[in-house]
């Protein structure tokens, strides 16, 4: 089963994805701009294998086209370039809502009281089967808008530390010499973090990575892409991990492209 598997996986990658992709993930996805022609040519081969076997669904009335399709696998995606991987495997269906939408959330206190409430949410993700997003989110994101934010790479961090799931809800590095110092840097950058938002202090990271190490991972997964070149200057030592967790070097490549538009002017 498993050599069947990839040799599947082998034989999606291997095809040449429509002309088109290339287009408009330039257009809706600013880090796919970034990448050297190499890099994007193993993106889309593991985008067409995680469209190819995740159900995508659309809700609250919206139609979900190709393209938008294409956009979410493709962030996706993201997260596992350069990796190996098994694509996100205890997701089955990426539920897309045009907005923001309302979820019931259950919680249980301290003297077995049950409370349920409402909540607004732009995403979330199951621990198996199902990754939620507002297709508004991720439209805002491709115009530019809420910068440090990407709901997409968010709630697939979360699937991804479900897969590698380790200690306190941190997917640990394939790399056993890694282990020890990845676990060392993220729980003294978390512990931080949390203590700053007690004492009231303005931190760089948003303040919702300090809800719990599964959330810190998210977000700083995020951040990671999303604004690199500040992450490395404010967090030199959680940027180190995770461009190694990663493999990747997004800071580089945003400078490279502010130095390309410099001599290009």
């Amino acid at each position: 089963m498993f050599f069947f598997t990839n040799w599947r996986r082998n034989r999606i990658r291997s095809r040449p994805p429509p002309a088109e992709w290339a287009e408009i993930l330039c257009r809706s996805v600013p880090y796919f701009r970034l990448l050297p022609e190499q890099d994007r040519t193993e993106l889309l081969g593991h985008t067409q294998v995680l469209i190819r076997e995740k159900h995508f669904e659309g809700c609250g009335g919206l139609e979900l086209t190709e393209e938008m399709r294409l956009i979410i696998a493709a962030q996706a995606c993201i997260l596992v370039l350069h990796r190996k991987t098994d694509y996100f495997p205890k997701v089955q269906s990426i539920v897309v809502y045009p907005y923001a939408y309302v979820a019931r959330r259950v919680e249980t206190d301290e003297s077995g009281l049950v409370h349920e409430e409402d909540e607004v949410r732009d995403g979330e993700s199951w621990e198996r089967g199902t990754v939620v997003l507002s297709w508004d989110e991720i439209a805002r994101h491709s115009r530019g808008a809420g910068r440090g934010r990407n709901i997409i790479l968010h709630e697939f961090a979360h699937q991804l530390d479900q897969e590698l799931g380790g200690a306190a809800g941190v997917p640990l590095p394939p790399e056993r010499a890694q282990r020890a110092e990845w676990a060392r840097v993220l729980s003294e950058e978390y512990e931080r973090l949390q203590e700053a938002v007690e004492r009231g202090r303005r931190t760089f990271l948003d303040p919702y990575a300090a809800t719990d190490p599964a959330e810190f991972f998210a977000v700083v997964t995020e951040t990671f892409f999303e604004r690199p070149v500040d992450l490395r200057r404010r967090h030199p030592e959680l940027y180190g991990q995770l461009k190694t967790f990663y493999r990747q070097d997004p800071a580089e490549l945003f400078e490279g492209a502010v130095k390309a538009e410099g001599r290009a002017d």
